[in-house]
């Protein structure tokens, strides 16, 4: 994807660097970014970093650290593109959940996000067929993006939950990063969650937990239980706090945020592991301290037959509907998200983590009211590119308008190919 450039003379390429040129930072300034070794090496003024090896001209093109996906569904991602999804869990075959998983992490790559958690549903009749057809996509995906799994029971307690206690244990040992599941839908949701810490703590990973959030007593207990649980706690996608009275929810909300509790939200639509719609209080969250990240949640299956897994679209509708500065919009698909799910913080400077997203546009408002071109970096590396190109025809006026003109050529008053546009 990057472009060749060969060294000046007597000069000897790197062959394992890579310049990015010209790119446009949030602050404003221009500047050319060197990256090795899957981080990035320096940054200087444009056109001061030496291409001596590989380039990529982001002349156009704000550059931001990649935003991370923190609630994706990869098992049943794209299942409403063919056959329909039954109500309850089924089992699917394994090669076709490897497929979708695949094609969903690439999609949501395309558009930027190059860490990706996904929940994966064990036990029934699947049993850990789900999971590990979904470990056996993240190895396909290996040096392109990191996906990492939430393995998520059913039942966890009373003589049913035995055998769901089982094999979240085996679904640990397989190589799911984090134990998640759906407290709610147990006969005994705090004796689930209990379940769900001490398996946890035996493997020292991460919770990430699906509920609706309308009861605020069930939250409040939830907070008391991961009190200072280390990793932390994650919950989503929490959009019946939004139907409770005010001073309730920030009741609530206070609790979540003296527990370190971060909320992940679906702007985008619900998933499958929570029956009503809607979006988590975001506001009212932030104002209490916590942390709230966005996710994608549903990509086409029953529960979100439209869904993108599009990171900036979750970013655009904090902004445009939650009010949220543009800025701490992107902030929650991004640098928010990726300190949620424990990865090092990406900033364009020297010594960071190369994962990186450019994106047409010369702030952070117009990238996310449009969007439309992005290269991907992933470890010191473009791995994805999409280029979109508008093209007008001439208008009926009398007078030229001087239209704008984006792309190689534009279109005649017939339709056909003019006269290049600048």
């Amino acid at each position: 994807m990057p472009d060749s450039q060969p060294p000046p003379d007597g000069a000897t390429a790197d062959t394992t660097a890579l310049v990015l040129c010209g790119a446009r930072l949030t602050d404003g300034r221009t500047v050319d970014v060197r990256l090795r070794a899957g981080r990035i090496d320096a940054v200087g003024t444009a056109g001061s970093l030496a291409p001596h090896g590989a380039r990529v001209d982001l002349a156009g093109y704000l550059l931001l650290p990649a935003p991370a996906e923190p609630h994706a569904h990869s098992d049943t991602a794209l299942s409403a593109l063919t056959t329909p999804v039954p109500a309850g869990p089924s089992a699917e075959c394994p090669d076709d959940v490897r497929r979708r998983a695949t094609e969903a992490a690439l999609l949501q790559l395309g558009h930027g996000a190059t860490t990706l958690r996904s929940h994966v549903r064990i036990g029934d009749a699947g049993r850990l067929g789900r999971m590990e057809a979904v470990l056996r996509a993240r190895r396909s995906l290996r040096g392109l993006a990191d996906l990492t799994t939430v393995a998520v029971p059913r039942l966890l307690t009373g003589l049913t939950g035995a055998d769901g206690l089982a094999m979240l244990r085996d679904a640990m040992k397989m190589g799911a990063g984090a134990v998640g599941g759906r407290p709610d839908a147990d006969p005994d949701p705090a004796g689930y969650v209990e379940a769900v810490l001490e398996v946890a703590g035996e493997h020292g990973c991460p919770v990430d937990l699906h509920t609706d959030g309308d009861d605020p007593a069930g939250l409040v207990r939830i907070a008391a239980m991961a009190d200072g649980l280390r990793p932390g706690v994650m919950l989503g996608p929490c959009a019946g706090l939004a139907r409770l009275p005010a001073d309730v929810a920030a009741r609530a909300a206070d609790r979540l945020a003296a527990a370190g509790v971060t909320v992940v939200c679906l702007p985008q639509g619900g998933c499958g592991g929570t029956d009503e719609r809607g979006v988590a209080p975001v506001e009212l969250l932030r104002a209490a301290g916590v942390r709230v990240v966005a996710g994608s949640g549903a990509l086409r299956d029953v529960s979100n037959p439209v869904g993108r897994g599009d990171p900036l679209e979750a970013a655009y509708l904090l902004a445009s509907r939650g009010g949220m500065r543009p800025q701490d919009a992107y902030d929650a698909v991004s640098t928010a998200a990726r300190a949620a799910m424990g990865l090092p913080a990406v900033r364009v400077e020297a010594g960071s983590p190369a994962e990186l997203l450019a994106v047409r546009g010369e702030d952070i408002a117009g990238a996310l009211s449009l969007a439309y071109s992005r290269i991907v970096i992933h470890r010191g590396r473009v791995v994805a590119r999409t280029s979109a190109v508008r093209e007008y025809c001439d208008s009926a006026a009398p007078l030229p308008l001087e239209l704008p003109r984006q792309g190689r050529s534009d279109l005649g008053p017939s339709g056909q190919p003019g006269h290049p546009g600048p």
